[in-house]
C-alpha cells in the first residue's frame, strides 16, 4: 500500500521507530525542522527558552515575527519588540521586524520548503501545509522544546482525504471552500485529523488559495492540513526566487485515507459564517440585505495578492458606502509593494479604503473594533465573542469578494449580485509572474560567536516566568466556574489592545482571565489562589488560539484541576505543560450534577493518576462521589506531577531524575 502526502511527511520525520508500527491515536515523536513564533506568544517562548538554560536554537531554521502587537500606545509593546530582537540575536533565530507582515504568509514566501516540518506557537501555523509541509500549531513551551532540539510528541492523527473536483465558479473563491467544510463539520469536525486535499480540482487553486484553506483547517479542530507539492508550488517558489528548494511530493497512486470526502468546486456558492462561531455557516443569500458598519479585507486567512487585487477591482472607480469603514490590512510589505506596482492600492484608496500597516491588527482585536451592535464582515479566520475588541460584536466571516461587494452596497451582499447592480464582470485577478520580492525587514541570525556578546533587553513589563509547585496529593477545591461547550481560549484569556501588551507579565495579564464570561472571576480567584480551585467545562473546551496564556494565567491564579467533557488538542497540552490536571467526565450525568460553588474533594490524587486512568472525587456539598478519568501519557503525567514541563526539562538538563 502506498502512502499519502501526510504519511510521507510523518514517515520522513519520525524520531524513532518504523512508520509501519505507528498506530492511530498512539504517541509519535516528530523531528521539527523549523519553528515559527509571533510576538503575542513568542515573548513567552523566548522566556521559556531562557528558563531552560539552552544557549542556542537547534533547529534548521527558527523565525520570530512581530505582527500582532503593533500598536504603540505606551512602552509595553515596543519594549517587548526590543526583547524579541535581542532574543533572536542571542539564541540564533530570524527576526521579522514590526510592520514586515503577518507570520504565516511571510514564512511561506521566504522560508517555506516542501517536505519540511514546522511547529508554530500560533494555531494557524498549518497554513504552511499549502506548499507540502507538515506544519502544526502548538503551545509556546512545545515550540521552545523544539527550538532546543527536542522532538514534538503528538498522538498519530487519522488522515482525512478530501477530493476536489471541478473548478470554482465566478465570484466564489478559496474562502468559500473552507467555509463549506465548516458548514458540513463545525468547529470540532477535524479533531484528531490531518486533512489532506487532492484531486483534479487542485489545478485551479493557487498556493495562496491553498493557504486560505490550510489556515482555517484549524477552525475545524484539525491537527494540520496538507496539500501536495506540485507544479503550482514550483511556480510559487519560482516567483519568490526560491525554486531551488522545490521538491515534488504527491500521494502514491495506491494511497489510502482513513476517511474520504469530496467537494465539487463547480457547485459551491458564496458562504458566510454568522456570529459567533466559524462553524455557524450559511449561504450569503440567507443573510443578505442586513446593514453593515465595517468591511475588512486581510489577515492570515486571506493574505494573497489576489485577495486584495480582487477587492480593489470590485471597488475601482466607485465609492464605498458612506456608512462603511472599509479596512484593508496588507499582509506583508511585499504584498503592499506589489499592490502599489500594479495600481491596485490606488484603486482601494480612491474608493475610500482605510489602509493599515502590514500585520494582524483587528483580527486579534488590535484596533479596528466595530461600532456597538453593528455588523462587521471580515475575511479573518475567527469570530469568537468579543474577539474584535467590541464586547457585543457581530462579526461575520466572508471572502474578499463578499467583503468588497458589501462595502459598496452598505449591506451584506452576495457578490454575484454585482453583475446586475453595477454591470460588473468577475475580476479574476491573478498574481503576476514577475513580482517584487522584499526581504529588507528580515534580520538574519548572528553567528554563535557573535551571539556571546548579546544581552537580553528586558523592559519593566518583561517579567520572568513564575515557578509552579508539584501536584499535591489531596485537595478541597471549590468549583470557581462552570461553563458550557466550545469555550474558546479568547474567552478564557482574551486578546485585544487592552490585554495583549501584558503577555510577558503573567501576574498582570491574569487580571483578565475569564473576563468575558464572568467579570468577578479574578477577584474570586485571588481569594483561593493559595489553596487552589477547579474549573468545569463542556465539550471542545479551549478551542481556537494556541495562546498558552490561557493555561499559564489560570494556573498562576490557582487553577489546579480542570474537568471537561473534551478538550481542544493544543489547550489540553498547554494545561499539562503547566501542571494543571486535565480530567475528563466519563458521563454527562456527573457534569450535570456539579454546580458552580460546589467543593470537590480529591484524596490520594498523585497515587490515583499514576496507578491508572480513573480518578475518584467527592462532591462535599452534595455528598456524591464521581469517577472521572485522565488520558495523559507517561510523558504528560510527569509534567503535571512536577508542576510544569519546564521543571521536568531543567531536571533532565541537570542530570536529575524527575
Amino acid at each position: 500500500m502506498g502512502k499519502n502526502v501526510a504519511e510521507k511527511l510523518i514517515d520522513s520525520h519520525l524520531a524513532d521507530g518504523r512508520f509501519e508500527d505507528v498506530e492511530v491515536g498512539k504517541e509519535i515523536d516528530l523531528e521539527m525542522d523549523q519553528t515559527l513564533t509571533q510576538d503575542a506568544t513568542g515573548t513567552m517562548v523566548m522566556l521559556e527558552f531562557e528558563a531552560m538554560g539552552i544557549p542556542r536554537v537547534q533547529t534548521e531554521l527558527s523565525a520570530q515575527y512581530v505582527d500582532h502587537n503593533l500598536i504603540q500606545s505606551d512602552f509595553k509593546n515596543p519594549d517587548d519588540h526590543l526583547f524579541l530582537r535581542s532574543a533572536c540575536k542571542k539564541f540564533g533565530a530570524w527576526y521579522s521586524r514590526p510592520g514586515n507582515g503577518v507570520s504565516h504568509p511571510v514564512h511561506q514566501e521566504r522560508f517555506g520548503e516542501p517536505g519540511k516540518t514546522l511547529i508554530g506557537s500560533d494555531s494557524h501555523s498549518p497554513a504552511a501545509g499549502a506548499i507540502g509541509m507538515l506544519a502544526i500549531g502548538a503551545g509556546g513551551l512545545d515550540v521552545a522544546m523544539a527550538m532546543a532540539g527536542k522532538p514534538y510528541t503528538i498522538n498519530m492523527p487519522e488522515v482525512w482525504g478530501v477530493k476536489l473536483t471541478g473548478e470554482l465558479p465566478d465570484w466564489v473563491s478559496a474562502k468559500d471552500v473552507i467555509l463549506t467544510m465548516l458548514e458540513r463539520h463545525d468547529v470540532d469536525g477535524g479533531v484528531g485529523q490531518i486533512i489532506e486535499y487532492y484531486g483534479p480540482g487542485l489545478d485551479s487553486l493557487s498556493c495562496m488559495d491553498r493557504h486560505v484553506i490550510a489556515n482555517m483547517g484549524t477552525e475545524l479542530g484539525a491537527t494540520s492540513t496538507v496539500f501536495p507539492s506540485d507544479d503550482e508550488v514550483r511556480a510559487f517558489l519560482r516567483r519568490q526566487g526560491r525554486e531551488e528548494v522545490f521538491e515534488e511530493i504527491k500521494a502514491d497512486e495506491d494511497a489510502d485515507y482513513d476517511e474520504y470526502e469530496e467537494i465539487n468546486l463547480s457547485e459551491l456558492e458564496p458562504k458566510i459564517a454568522k456570529p459567533s462561531s466559524p462553524g455557524n455557516v450559511v449561504p450569503v443569500r440567507e443573510v443578505e440585505g442586513q446593514e453593515i458598519y465595517q468591511s475588512y479585507v486581510g489577515s492570515s486567512a486571506n493574505p494573497g495578492f489576489r485577495d486584495f487585487a480582487s477587492a480593489a477591482e470590485i471597488v475601482d472607480g466607485r465609492q464605498v458606502h458612506d456608512r462603511v469603514s472599509f479596512d484593508v490590512n496588507p499582509t506583508s510589505r511585499q504584498i503592499l509593494e506589489n499592490l502599489m506596482n500594479s495600481g491596485h492600492l490606488q484603486m482601494l484608496t480612491r474608493a475610500g479604503a482605510r489602509i493599515h500597516q502590514a500585520g494582524c491588527n483587528g483580527c486579534i482585536g488590535m484596533g479596528q473594533a466595530p461600532a456597538t451592535g453593528q455588523i462587521s464582515v471580515r475575511t479573518v479566520p475567527r469570530n469568537f465573542p468579543g474577539r474584535s475588541g467590541t464586547k457585543e460584536d457581530a462579526v461575520y466571516l466572508v471572502s474578499p469578494e463578499t467583503a468588497a461587494a458589501s462595502a459598496l452596497t452598505g449591506e451584506i451582499t452576495d457578490p454575484r449580485d454585482l453583475a446586475d447592480l453595477y454591470d460588473m464582470e468577475y475580476p479574476n485577478a491573478e498574481t503576476p509572474d514577475q513580482i517584487s520580492v522584499n526581504t529588507d525587514q528580515l534580520v538574519e541570525p548572528l553567528s554563535a560567536e557573535e551571539a556571546k556578546n548579546v544581552d537580553l533587553e528586558k523592559g519593566p513589563n518583561v517579567v520572568s516566568l513564575p515557578e509552579f509547585e508539584p501536584l499535591q496529593n489531596s485537595f478541597d477545591l471549590p468549583v470557581l466556574l462552570k461553563v458550557g461547550d466550545d469555550i474558546s481560549t479568547d474567552e478564557i484569556m482574551p486578546a485585544g489592545s487592552r490585554i495583549l501588551p501584558y503577555r510577558s507579565n503573567i501576574p498582570k495579564i491574569s487580571e483578565f482571565v475569564f473576563e468575558q464570561v464572568d467579570e468577578s472571576f479574578f477577584d474570586r480567584a485571588m481569594e483561593h489562589q493559595d489553596n487552589g480551585f477547579a474549573v468545569v467545562g463542556g465539550t471542545n473546551y479551549g478551542q481556537g488560539s494556541s495562546r498558552e496564556h490561557a493555561a499559564i494565567a489560570p494556573r498562576w491564579l490557582g487553577t489546579r484541576v480542570k474537568i471537561a467533557k473534551s478538550y481542544a488538542r493544543i489547550h489540553r497540552q498547554n494545561l499539562a505543560n503547566f501542571g494543571i490536571l486535565p480530567l475528563l467526565f466519563k458521563d454527562d450525568e456527573s457534569y450535570d450534577s456539579i454546580d458552580q460553588g460546589d467543593t470537590l474533594q480529591f484524596r490520594n490524587l498523585r497515587e490515583q493518576v499514576q496507578s491508572g486512568t480513573d480518578v475518584e472525587l467527592t462532591n462535599a456539598d452534595k455528598d456524591e462521589t464521581y469517577v472521572v478519568e485522565h488520558d495523559l501519557s507517561d510523558r504528560e503525567l510527569k509534567m503535571v506531577l512536577e508542576g510544569s514541563q519546564i521543571s521536568v526539562v531543567k531536571k533532565e538538563f541537570a542530570g536529575v531524575e524527575a
